[in-house]
């Protein structure tokens, strides 16, 4: 027999099931999630991980060490939370239209948050702006991300993209784009031209969501 919920987890059980999702604590939550390790350490982890930004940054080994939480429910919880960052991108059942900086939030920010190194990705699109595959085309360290045209414009010139934008992530949150991001945006500009496919923008996202469109700063 598997073992019995605490009831907090059971009644907020319920409430999903039900369809009132929304209704239920992050706590509760995260107890759910958990199951037999219940209360204790959902209480804990929330402590050192206070939602929202906190718990996208928890890692499995840390996850593991709290009392009661082992492999499996580790295993669970940081699925759930990939799931999250995925979302944005499963949410249109057509491809998703990108029209500006908005929809490059919207679409990655998610996926941004909470990690420790720059992640750089190409989004290449269609001729009606719809994302064709989102790339991630390096990762890089605390503060920089190396990134060659060549690797960039791989991926665009196969999915026969007519046009492409690219974001990256600022850990430190502060989407002040760097020396570095400007000279790279030029030379992709160029790049693009000689390829035939235009770089559309180049969008940097903080770790809370905040951005900056270089194409909107004068940059590009």
């Amino acid at each position: 027999m598997a073992p019995r919920l605490p009831g907090s987890a059971r009644d907020a059980r319920s409430l999903i099931l039900s369809g009132r999702a929304e209704a239920v604590s992050d706590e509760c939550l995260v107890e759910l999630l958990l199951g037999a390790a219940g209360r204790r350490a959902a209480g804990a982890l929330l402590t050192d991980h206070p939602i929202p930004d906190g718990l996208w940054r928890v890692g499995p080994e840390e996850l593991v060490g709290y009392r009661g939480v082992g492999p499996a429910t580790t295993a669970r919880v940081l699925a759930c939370f990939e799931m999250s960052r995925r979302a944005p991108v499963w949410a249109a059942s057509e491809r998703p239209v990108v029209s500006g900086a908005e929809d490059v939030v919207r679409l990655c920010s998610a996926q941004f948050r909470g990690l420790d190194r720059e992640h750089f990705w190409a989004l290449p699109l269609n001729t009606k702006n719809q994302l064709l595959k989102a790339v991630e085309v390096s990762v890089g360290s605390l503060n920089a991300a190396i990134v060659h045209p060549r690797e960039l414009f791989r991926e665009a010139v196969r999915l026969s993209a007519a046009s492409v934008v690219v974001v990256h992530n600022h850990p430190s949150g502060d989407t002040s784009p760097s020396a570095a991001d400007i000279t790279l945006t030029r030379r992709l500009v160029k790049a693009g031209d000689v390829l035939g496919i235009e770089l559309l923008d180049h969008v940097v996202i903080g770790d809370g969501g905040e951005s900056v469109s270089l194409r909107e700063s004068g940059v590009m």
